[in-house]
């Protein structure tokens, strides 16, 4: 069993309950473990909030799209100001999901100074999540604790790209279940 879907945004905080109620009903649908699904919904909802926050200039300025007579072009969607783009894939017993900007992508990761390197350890390892109290910052680290793999990278020219995975587990019940 597949699914896949793409959701084409306005960078709007509205947008981001309906991406991750787009998401719940895709997964109740398929009969995805409620407890996954809730995973996926909170990582999807964290890097929908970083794309309308981050994701570029003010939402309706230079939004070509938007222009009447128009017609939607899905492949530009998430390189035009002020719009965002969502793809989910449930795919076997996988769930992908991205989430495309037009923003200025992701800063250069430069290595950890020596000071803070563990002996023998990875210059570029992930770094540590800021404080729980912290004003920001917690959304990436939370991500990537709800989720099996993430990868956070910028698109050429200008965006960022968070894409993520999860194993599936299903409902007894399920009618979608793969076999």
């Amino acid at each position: 069993m597949s699914i896949w879907w793409s959701l084409h945004l306005r960078r709007e905080a509205a947008s981001v309950p309906l991406a991750r109620r787009f998401l719940l009903g895709t997964m109740e649908t398929a009969g995805v473990d409620p407890d996954i699904s809730f995973d996926l919904s909170v990582a999807l909802s964290e890097a929908c909030a970083n794309a309308v926050e981050h994701g570029g200039g003010h939402p309706a300025a230079a939004d070509p799209e938007s222009a009447q007579g128009r017609e939607e072009r899905p492949d530009r969607s998430a390189t035009v100001p002020g719009r965002y783009r969502v793809t989910a894939y449930l795919d076997g017993e996988r769930c992908r999901i991205e989430v495309a900007d037009s923003g200025p992508g992701f800063p250069a990761r430069s290595p950890l100074p020596a000071s803070a390197q563990q002996p023998g350890g990875d210059p570029y390892a992930p770094r540590p999540c800021p404080p729980p109290d912290a004003e920001d910052g917690r959304g990436l680290c939370l991500i990537e604790q709800l989720a099996d793999h993430v990868h956070f990278g910028n698109r050429p020219g200008s965006g960022a790209v968070v894409s993520f995975d999860k194993i599936l587990k299903w409902r007894k019940d399920a009618l979608l279940m793969v076999s």
